[in-house]
């Protein structure tokens, strides 16, 4: 899958009842994931031998998981709780049908968009294993890092900046709904603040 090279597949299902065991889930959490996922299996490993790549510093591997869902509207917290399954990064392959979004968590999910299965791709860019998860990071979350930051520096910015436009975006709209001119100035004002803190937050990028 993916277009990545043969000799990473893996294919080897993990039984639910055995993350149910490793997390000592109660009732109600078992229960979320069964009504989330029909099936998990991890379909590629990517080592150092198997695709030429120097291991990093901090990535000395990663797994390709494949996560079959019985429905589009998944808990963002099952696949929080996955990625702890195994103490190694991973990439997860969310597939509904003939679709599928990839996945990576990295202080918090990042995702594509859901895409025909037979078409996701993801390329191995990098001379080490570093550069070749944060390239993947990049590539899903179809990031543009500003110059001087880090990755996880970029994340938070276009996080803070997501925030901000929706919390301007609510407030122009209470402030065309408002009568009372004195309310309307003062909404208006507190938008016209946080487009100043997202223009500041422009400039790093």
């Amino acid at each position: 899958m993916l277009g990545l090279p043969k000799s990473t597949v893996v294919n080897k299902q993990l039984p639910k009842k055995a993350i149910y065991a490793k997390f000592q889930m109660n009732t109600v959490a078992k229960e979320k994931i069964d009504a989330d996922i029909s099936k998990i299996m991890i379909v590629n490993e990517i080592v150092p031998n198997k695709v030429n790549i120097d291991s990093g510093e901090n990535v000395k591997s990663f797994f390709v998981m494949l996560v079959s869902l019985k429905t589009k509207e998944f808990s963002e917290k099952t696949i929080a709780v996955l990625s702890k399954l195994i103490p190694q990064n991973m990439l997860f392959i969310l597939e509904y049908e003939t679709e599928c979004k990839l996945v990576v968590l990295r202080s918090k999910l990042i995702q594509t968009e859901w895409i025909p299965t037979e078409s996701a791709q993801i390329e191995l860019k990098g001379l080490n294993l570093d550069a070749v998860w944060e390239n993947i990071i990049v590539q899903i979350g179809s990031i543009r890092i500003g110059s001087g930051n880090t990755l996880d520096e970029q994340i938070a910015i276009d996080e803070q900046k997501v925030k901000l436009q929706k919390e301007i975006v609510r407030l122009e709209k209470l402030a065309r709904a408002e009568k009372q001119p004195k309310k309307k100035f003062e909404l208006v004002s507190q938008a016209n603040v946080l487009k100043k803190q997202l223009a500041e937050l422009d400039k790093k990028d």
